[in-house]
This record gives C-alpha cells, structure tokens and sequence, in this order.
C-alpha cells in the first residue's frame, strides 16, 4: 500500500512540474518527437498502402502490422530508458519521465491555436479566424459563419483536452512515461489514418480501434471533471442524453458534458471533405459565442488543477 500512495504521489509531483514546463515553455519549436514520429508515419503509409491494396482483407492486416511498427520501437526504447535510468539514478529516473511527459502533452499550444481563432473573431475578421480554424479541424471552413468557427473552436478545445492533455495524463499515472507514449502516439495515428474514407477505411481500422480503446476511460474522468466545475448537473444530463448521438464514441461524452458545464450549445450540421454531416447540438442553452472560447480554455485550466489537487 505504501509503494502504490507513493508511486501516485510522485506521479502527482511529476505531473505538476510537466504541467509548469509547458506553461513556461509550451510545444518545441524545432525538433518536436511528434513531427518526427509523424513524417516516419505518413512515409510507411505511402509505401505499404497502396490504391491497389485498399479495400482487400489484406488491408487492415497491412493498417494492423504498420500500427505495431511504428508504435511499439518508440513505446519500447522509452520504457527501456527509463528501466535503465531508473536503475542506475532514481533521481534521473524521475527527471527523465518529467521530460518525456513534457514533450507528451500539449495543453499550452491548444489554448494557444483557440486564442489565434478568438482574437480575429472578436476583431470580426471571419476571414482570418475561418484560417486559423482551418489549422485545427478537418472540417471545410471556407464558408462558415462566426458561429460556426466558434463553435469548432470549442469543440476542439474540450475534445482535444482529453487527447492532448487528460489522456496522457491517466496513462502516466496508470503506466509511467511509456503509458503517455503510448496513448500520445496511438491517438496521433488515430488523427492521421482513422477516416471513414476510401484510403483509410480498412487500413486505418486497428488504429482507430486502438485510439477508442485506449481513450474510453480518460474520456469519461474529463467528462466528470468538466461537469464537476461548471453547471454539474445540466453537464451530466447533456451527457447522459446526448453522447450516444455522436460519431466519435469518446468525444461524444467530452462535448456534450463540456458543453452543459459551460451553459451553452455547440456542432450542428458541417461540411467534411466535400460531405455534409448532420451533427446534433450539443450542450444546453444559448449558442456559443466567441466570448466562450477562453471560457473553454479556462475550463481545461481548471481540470489540470482539479487532476493534480486529487492526485496529490
């Protein structure tokens, strides 16, 4: 019982001292792993899937074997490291997992890239705002009204929360810096091959699967933590009846019980690739504003704090 309240505890210490690295420092500029690891991904897909090769029961064993290509040497060197170090330092052991965490999670460069949608919105640049918006949806922006920047603004901020910031945490805490690694890189692949598309349908099955798998708990802990400081009981009772409606199984309960917690409505209908999608309100209330940008933003502060308190 000691071993495990002071493995937690100095998970909690560990988390904190993250948390204060990327307040201070946010993402790297220049040589972040996650570039790295992405250019490796997007050239492994290139070469093994093929048009030929889409849409044939060899494609998901092809999407499976890649997923485990590109996963498991990363999660397995830092495991390694970190057994290794450990052994020798339990000091650096420590600092190395601080670092590792650090570079994991993305709370600052999130609120940074909502803040560069808010500013023009609240300047009534559409135009600018529809670009900065374009930098973090894959929905097609072009035409889309103050409201509707708005609220995929929001939308991404609360999901986003639990898969760049949330997720890794409850991963680190349950498996150590190479439980964040995992969660971060398969959440990663999920993001550039878990489409419902021609290329990606088949091959990018298992990644998705492993993302919805992986995220299904730290979904729910940020959906509580959202209702849990805001307007708890409309947050739950947002979540409760409109989760279930959504197209992403762990994004459903985020938005909705975030947007309870926060008193206002967001989605509605929106252009993907070409397609519209009749995505349902989400929420309760009146329709988000720009105004309830940093509202979003300063809900996913309060979370960080909320984790760390509890852990501590």
């Amino acid at each position: 019982m000691d071993w495990w309240v002071n493995s937690v505890f100095m998970s909690a210490i560990a988390i904190c001292c993250s948390l204060v690295l990327d307040a201070l420092f946010g993402e790297p500029k220049k040589w972040h792993p996650l570039v790295g690891f992405g250019n490796v991904v997007y050239w492994l897909e290139e070469k093994i899937n093929t048009p030929a090769s889409r849409d044939t029961s060899k494609s998901k064993i092809k999407g499976s074997v890649a997923w485990l290509l590109v996963i498991f040497p990363f999660v397995g060197g830092v495991f390694w490291i970190v057994s290794w170090v450990s052994g020798s330092s339990s000091l650096w052991g420590f600092f190395f997992q601080v670092a590792i965490l650090y570079l994991c999670i993305g709370q600052k460069s999130l609120l940074e890239h909502a803040n560069w949608i808010h500013q023009p919105l609240k300047a009534g640049d559409l135009a600018e705002a529809r670009e900065k918006v374009g930098w973090i949806v894959s929905r097609e922006t072009e035409q889309m009204s103050e409201y509707q920047i708005t609220s995929a603004a929001i939308e991404s901020v609360l999901e986003n929360g639990n898969d760049a910031v949330f997720g890794t945490l409850f991963w680190f805490v349950l498996l150590g810096a190479p439980g964040a690694v995992l969660f971060r890189l398969t959440n990663t692949l999920d993001a550039m091959w878990g489409y419902k598309n021609d290329r990606f349908n088949s091959f990018g099955f298992i990644a998705a699967k492993a993302d919805d798998v992986m995220g299904y708990l730290p979904a729910k802990a940020t959906a509580v933590s959202y209702a849990i400081l805001g307007n708890t009981k409309q947050s739950m009772e947002c979540w409760k009846a409109q989760a279930q409606a959504c197209s992403s199984p762990n994004g459903g309960p985020v938005m909705t019980s975030g947007a309870g917690s926060l008193n206002i409505r967001i989605g509605g209908p929106a252009m993907y690739h070409g397609k519209m999608h009749n995505k349902i309100h989400m929420g309760s209330g009146e329709l988000a504003k720009p105004e309830d940008i940093p509202r979003a933003c300063r809900l996913v502060l309060r979370t960080s704090l909320l984790w760390c308190g509890a852990l501590i």
